[in-house]
């Protein structure tokens, strides 16, 4: 007779990846989505203009700041935070716990405070922050872009410094030297953490 106490069970688990703006996080993400079955991403919503390139419920859920705040004030999301002033992103509840119930592992791209708050919310969560090797490496990144004015890329450098402070509230610190082998590092810590039994 098997007793179902015995039986070590996988949960479906929270990967969080975060890092300042020119990290690297987005393709390392996509790198995950890449290689990793049963790996969903979190589409997170956002109150900011939606760009051309960009799909409503795959890129992101987009919405006006009124409907927003009115579901933060009625407790429907994991985590929100204003990133910039006016700039509203959150996750909300039902999108992840639909997910999980489908057996899926889901992977979140999100700010420092975000992670902080999900962690508290679920125990079976790994979350990593992605390190840039110096903020000074970061600003010659964030410039190669050309995509920020000189004042939001001060903006962008402020908040990096902020989010770097955080890291040490963090499972796991990549310094990202060189792209392809932090997508590995990553591959090798999200595997391990979701071949984990519980």
């Amino acid at each position: 007779m098997i007793l179902m106490e015995n039986i070590l069970v996988k949960k479906p688990k929270l990967i969080i990846l975060c890092g300042p703006s020119g990290s690297g996080k987005s393709t390392i993400v996509k790198f995950l989505l890449e290689h990793i079955p049963h790996l969903a991403l979190s589409v997170s919503v956002t109150t900011r203009e939606k760009r051309e390139s960009e799909i409503h419920s795959k890129d992101y859920f987009f919405m006006n700041e009124e409907e927003f705040l009115k579901k933060k004030n009625s407790g429907e999301f994991l985590e929100y935070e204003e990133v910039y002033p006016g700039r509203f992103y959150g996750t909300l509840k039902t999108y992840i716990d639909e997910l999980l119930h489908q057996g899926k592992n889901v992977i979140l791209d999100i700010d420092v405070m975000g992670a902080i708050k999900i962690k508290k919310y679920n125990k079976q969560t790994l979350s990593i922050i992605i390190k840039p090797p110096s903020l000074k490496i970061l600003k010659e990144r964030l410039l190669k872009r050309q995509t920020d004015t000189p004042e939001h890329l001060a903006i962008r450098l402020k908040k990096a410094h902020i989010e770097l402070s955080y890291a040490k509230m963090f499972d796991e610190k990549i310094i990202n030297r060189e792209l392809n082998t932090t997508c590995m590092k990553a591959l090798i810590m999200v595997q391990k953490f979701i071949e984990k039994e519980y």
